[in-house]
């Protein structure tokens, strides 16, 4: 590496903690209520029935376990782009690689898709063509995130509140409805258990929907890692991990439990009109512009996905830059502190898949969106692995940046891997997950591949920003 290349790397601008307490609150509270509960709930509880109660509390709790472990770590060391630095710190530069590239992998796929929801919603009201429409929304939150990170804070903050605001109001009337407070005939708690019970389609389809739950819920470590641009990283990452319990089970437990006492759970929610779940039970309750109001609800989700899309990729990439894996010129910033040109990069990967979803919608698109399925549980894994070994160093090393600890250490680390072990293997089993798990497995052995040619040729002609941290051993050594 020559030194005007080490000069260039030394004087890049570093990003700027400008995010406010307010909005890595927001961050946390919204950063995982996004069109899957207020559409895909519905396939759901078409699935499993009332049981879909159950689907949601497991995959709920097991979320609440892999984020105490990342808030864990993420509170002792505040990081952009935590995940991977915390996988490269316990496990050697071939984990934090593979673990940076497959979440900023999966998060560009999801920008995709969110667009073309997005775009799918819109379309209903205005005469654009919707590849047009895919074009602007995401042009429109690249610019928001390309002025500064505090533009990015404030428009979350502002679409958050909105998800917030409607699950509350939701949840407000629903339980109104249910004790007789509420115009109409109340039918209880009579749902539940009439018309096959509890478990209609069986205990099995109720551990089988906890699969589906899992990647509806998935995300909430964007907060951790948006701390970290905050003005008081370790308090907010503490904040943010803590608030995780109460926003998954009150914001997606109770909200489907009204929906199932509400609703029949054996209506075709693919095969209406409305197909929100959310929509068809305000219509019950007699809410006469119940699908204009969710549409609403729908569209500012979407925007807050791709927000948070754009901003946690470009963030991912800046991670991987600075420890050698992605090309220096990520490094650069905007005197605001933005990584312009890793924002960029997820915005033309977005293009791309926007474009293939246009052209080629039933073949490239939906391989892109399998490859992608099952990465948040591969990297998961390797997460908490690391949670493991960076734990038992830190108690040895520096115990009082302990401030946050995994409950029950070791135990509920294995069990969390135990589960998620078990799920992909539910997963191979069942043929409609099994094409995910298996393209997502080709999407891993493609980055561990990745990793084995930069390791080989590592800083051979300083196309690479240098680490300091040992390279430790690879799958390959």
């Amino acid at each position: 590496m020559t030194n005007d290349h080490k000069q260039e790397i030394g004087t890049q601008h570093k990003l700027k903690q400008s995010l406010k307490t307010r909005h890595v609150t927001m961050i946390a509270l919204g950063g995982i209520i996004g069109a899957g509960l207020f559409v895909g709930s519905g396939a759901v509880i078409n699935a499993t029935g009332p049981a879909a109660v159950l689907s949601y509390i497991l995959a709920g709790g097991l979320m609440v376990l892999i984020m105490r472990m990342i808030g864990e770590m993420a509170v002792a060391e505040p990081s952009t782009g935590s995940i991977s630095d915390y996988a490269r710190k316990a496990l050697g530069n071939w984990a934090g690689f593979t673990v940076g590239w497959l979440y900023w992998y999966m998060w560009i796929i999801v920008l995709a898709i969110e667009a073309v929801a997005g775009a799918g919603i819109l379309v209903n009201y205005l005469n654009i063509p919707s590849w047009l429409l895919c074009l602007s929304l995401i042009v429109l939150l690249t610019l928001t995130n390309l002025y500064s990170v505090g533009s990015y804070g404030e428009a979350e903050f502002w679409f958050a509140s909105i998800k917030i605001v409607a699950i509350i109001a939701f949840i407000a009337v629903g339980v109104l409805f249910l004790i007789g407070l509420w115009p109409g005939d109340s039918p209880g708690l009579s749902m539940i258990y009439s018309d096959g019970g509890f478990f209609p389609k069986g205990v099995g389809a109720a551990l089988i929907g906890t699969v589906t739950v899992l990647f509806s819920i998935g995300g909430a470590e964007i907060a951790t890692i948006a701390a970290a641009e905050s003005d008081n990283p370790e308090k907010n990452a503490a904040k943010a991990t803590n608030q995780v319990m109460y926003r998954v089970f009150f914001f997606y437990v109770v909200s489907v439990f009204l929906i199932v006492c509400i609703v029949p759970w054996n209506i075709d929610f693919a095969g209406v009109a409305i197909k929100s779940p959310f929509a068809m039970a305000l219509n019950e309750l007699g809410i006469p512009v119940a699908a204009a109001i969710m549409k609403i609800v729908i569209l500012t989700a979407v925007l807050s996905s791709l927000n948070s899309c754009l901003y946690i990729t470009s963030r991912m990439l800046f991670a991987l830059t600075r420890h050698g894996d992605a090309p220096p010129i990520f490094l650069k910033t905007t005197k605001r502190g933005v990584p312009v040109w890793a924002i960029l990069a997820g915005t033309t990967f977005g293009y791309v898949a926007v474009i293939l979803n246009y052209f080629f919608p039933e073949t490239v698109f939906l391989f892109l969106i399998n490859s992608a399925g099952a990465i948040s549980l591969f990297y998961y894994l390797i997460i908490a692995y690391s949670e493991i070994k960076l734990r038992r160093k830190l108690e040895q090393e520096a115990p009082e940046k302990l401030k946050l600890k995994m409950w029950l250490f070791p135990y509920l680390t294995y069990f969390t891997i135990f589960c998620m072990l078990a799920v992909l293997i539910a997963m191979l089993w069942l043929p409609d997950t099994r094409p995910e798990i298996l393209m997502s497995f080709v999407s891993l052995v493609i980055i561990l591949v990745a990793y084995k040619f930069r390791a080989n040729n590592q800083y051979t002609d300083g196309s690479y920003a240098k680490t300091d941290e040992p390279v430790g051993k690879s799958p390959f050594n």
